[in-house]
């Protein structure tokens, strides 16, 4: 399997928006944390959840191909089927299968949820948010437009409630706060 190293690599070669980098290091620790909740491959479900929005860039003016791009970079490296299977899925082109699967479609908006609970926040750090004042902006219509909340709340196809499901990405994403800048 490819290691960290080299996926970082990969994201910086294709990846030149700061912000989104950040994104995607955000989302591989709530997947990292996931695998660890459910026993499954920590260093297989980070990768997932680094490599996810590779193609961004590429596709941002042609959604429809995004996550598919990413699957034809991977090809050339060592990536296990599973994380490029739950890369497409996280971008809708196949339905979710696996518990990876469910894991990156609802980890992917959730930690926009946390960052901008974060810049809302009075301290405006990461490690100062709790998951109840996330949860009461949770319900603003207005407050995380962007967050799609259908998405977040489908964290309990894979058996996690959405309490749950937040804490445990809050935690993760409070773990690299100083590796996202808040």
């Amino acid at each position: 399997m490819i290691s960290r190293e080299d996926a970082l690599k990969l994201v910086e070669e294709h990846v030149q928006n700061k912000n989104l980098r950040k994104h995607m290091l955000a989302v591989e620790a709530v997947m990292r944390d996931l695998a660890v909740h459910y026993g499954e491959d920590a260093d297989l479900w980070g990768l997932a959840g680094l490599l996810h929005d590779l193609d961004y860039d590429q596709t941002a003016n042609d959604f429809p191909k995004h996550g598919l791009i990413t699957a034809e970079i991977l090809k050339a490296h060592d990536v296990p089927e599973s994380a490029v299977q739950a890369i497409k899925s996280h971008a809708g082109h196949f339905p979710r299968q696996s518990r990876m699967d469910q894991a990156l479609y609802a980890a992917d908006p959730v930690t926009g949820l946390v960052v901008a609970a974060a810049l809302m926040h009075p301290s405006r750090k990461l490690r100062n948010v709790t998951v109840e004042f996330i949860e009461r902006r949770y319900r603003e219509k207005r407050f995380a437009a962007g967050a799609n909340r259908e998405q977040i709340q489908s964290c309990e196809e894979m058996g996690m409630s959405l309490h749950d499901f937040i804490a445990l990405s809050l935690h993760a994403m409070q773990s690299i706060d100083k590796e996202l800048g808040f």
